[in-house]
């Protein structure tokens, strides 16, 4: 994977940090962790009685015992296999709740890693790989903790405590199946070396096809509009392809790992019982070589689970990396500026420098200031950078040379909550939320009323709410009232009246509303903003009359700066921009 792609996806967790949050994760539930840990020793302990004391019945029974005795070892046996299989029972059952209680806490940590991560590094890497390791990822990951982990944990040490047991038989019977067991240890080597690295590609395959499946659903109506049908299906194919190639390649490693393990069980109980018949002419007890054979082949079962679940382990140890992933990028703020404070409302741009992943500069060498309670409107044509500077306004981009500050802190470094309560950028890119109208405006102010709701809804002219068929409990999204492209901007601006910033930067953020409307909505969040910075990114000029002073952006740089009627009467770039919008 190229420097350039890999800066477009969201990192993967390397395995020192993998190991250090799962045993993390493990501490936190140390005390259940060890309650099956002991239960399995004590079940696994409990199923090696059942074949020694049938090694001691076959003694017994050659040295000319009676019923009697071959009875009450039965009974034995079947007391000590319903004591395994009770403590099993209650060791898969607390091992499960220990798998869910944890799988919460990594779904939990998820979403406030999501939340927490910069909206350029979403952009960039796409809703696709976000979406694949909220939902594909962290389902792998609790699926292990509910299934695979405990049923391997299990197995493991069903797994130790049986070689320990032909050890403790006899040493040589032990060894001999050990090294019986060789052909499994080599494959499985072989497998893992490869493995993690399969399953990696597989998933980034997979992020890279529901990124192409997401843009392509979102922007059909665009992609027929420009008759881009075959193209995006062409790219959509390539995705698909890029699937199948990586699951065929997890695949073969599977298809190689499997027929040696299936071949190598055979191999140490054959060798036990050619050793082990050799070796009674030398005194040994046909019941301990009896008992070791039974060992062995008692051995299959959990080596069948771990080798059973080993391809869910590494698949979701590579979700688990990709998961853990995110908290890197959730804190490339250094913690140091948490406690910063700015000292004024006060934006200021100097010698700014900005490229989108090692392209030119798209804005250069900006310099400007912004003083509070100013109204400025930043123009231009297309392409001259004005959304890029309002980004580095807000804080979403950092600038690659030069600074940003608001109140001689740096915007990009402020605490998320505090940036929040500084500045808020609105785009014409909106989101409707599932819930009730009411739900949709709260996310900006939890504890405003319904009068409060009412009041912001009336400033964005957002007349409608008295139409709907439950006002503010009407239902949006599937399911319930769709709201048009208008009508969702406005619930938009609604909630940055409710959030009530010091500086409001507004990108485009009323372009799907009608003219007037649009200009009624700008005066009015004006007024309702009244001692605010408002700093509007528009096409329609009209927004640049009514504000303090004009901002003209052009190939990156600010070239010109002043009033409305300063600018018009210095003839240059503005003044021909206003006679073109009024057609002179």
């Amino acid at each position: 994977m190229s420097d350039l792609s890999r800066a477009r996806t969201l990192p993967v967790a390397e395995p020192s940090r993998v190991r250090r949050a799962a045993l993390h994760l493990i501490r936190l539930d140390g005390r259940a962790f060890a309650a099956v840990i002991a239960l399995n020793a004590l079940a696994a302990g409990a199923g090696l009685v059942g074949p020694w004391l049938l090694g001691r019945i076959i003694d017994e029974v050659k040295s000319g015992a009676g019923v009697a005795t071959v009875d009450r070892l039965a009974l034995a046996i079947l007391a000590f296999a319903l004591v395994q299989l009770l403590l099993t029972r209650y060791a898969s059952y607390l091992g499960h709740r220990f798998g869910e209680r944890t799988l919460a806490r990594v779904r939990e940590q998820f979403t406030d890693r999501a939340l927490a991560l910069p909206a350029s590094v979403i952009e960039r890497a796409g809703t696709g790989d976000l979406t694949t390791r909220g939902t594909r990822d962290v389902a792998e990951v609790g699926a292990t903790l509910r299934d695979s982990g405990p049923e391997v944990l299990i197995a493991a040490v069903q797994a130790a405590f049986i070689l320990g047991a032909v050890f403790t038989l006899d040493p040589l019977l032990g060894a001999c199946g050990v090294l019986g067991l060789l052909g499994i240890w080599f494959a499985a080597r072989w497998y893992l070396r490869r493995a993690v690295t399969a399953y990696l590609d597989e998933g980034a395959a997979d992020s890279a096809l529901a990124e192409q499946l997401a843009a392509t659903t979102t922007g059909a109506r665009t992609i027929e509009a420009l008759r881009l049908e075959h193209r995006r299906i062409a790219a959509c194919q390539q995705a698909i392809d890029e699937c199948r190639r990586t699951r065929t390649r997890t695949l073969f490693l599977r298809s190689v790992l499997f027929p040696i393990v299936d071949v190598s069980y055979v191999i140490p109980v054959a060798g036990v019982l050619l050793i082990g018949g050799v070796m009674t002419q030398d005194g040994m007890s046909l019941g301990t070589v009896v008992v070791a054979a039974l060992y062995l082949r008692q051995l299959s079962h959990p080596l069948d689970t771990v080798l059973y679940h080993l391809e869910n382990l590494q698949s979701s140890g590579a979700s688990f990396a990709r998961v853990e992933g995110l908290a890197p990028a959730s804190r490339q703020a250094p913690a140091a500026t948490v406690s910063l404070v700015p000292a004024d409302d006060r934006l200021e741009v100097a010698g700014a420098h900005y490229a989108y992943d090692g392209g030119p500069d798209v804005v250069r060498g900006v310099d400007l200031t912004v003083q509070p309670g100013e109204r400025l409107a930043i123009v231009g044509p297309s392409g001259a950078g004005k959304t890029t500077l309002g980004r580095l306004l807000a804080g979403v981009d950092r600038p690659r040379t030069g600074t940003v500050t608001v109140g001689g802190v740096p915007v990009a470094d402020l605490d998320p909550d505090r940036l929040r309560e500084r500045v808020i950028l609105v785009t014409q890119e909106h989101h409707v939320f599932l819930g009730t109208v009411r739900d949709n405006l709260r996310i900006a102010a939890p504890s405003a009323g319904d009068a409060d709701l009412r009041t912001a809804l009336t400033t964005v002219g957002a007349d409608w709410i008295d139409d709907l068929p439950d006002g503010l409990d009407t239902h949006l999204g599937p399911g319930g009232h769709r709201l048009d492209g208008a009508q969702t901007q406005q619930v938009a601006l609604a909630r940055v009246v409710l959030a009530d910033p010091h500086t409001l930067i507004l990108d485009e953020a009323t372009a799907l509303l009608d003219p007037g409307t649009a200009r009624h909505t700008e005066r009015a969040l004006a007024a309702v903003l009244s001692g605010r910075t408002v700093i509007a990114i528009a096409h329609r000029l009209q927004t640049a009359h009514d504000a303090d002073r004009v901002a003209v952006m052009q190939d990156g740089r600010l070239t010109e700066l002043g009033t409305h009627h300063d600018l018009v009467a210095a003839g240059g770039t503005y003044a021909a921009l206003w006679h073109s919008w009024h057609g002179a």
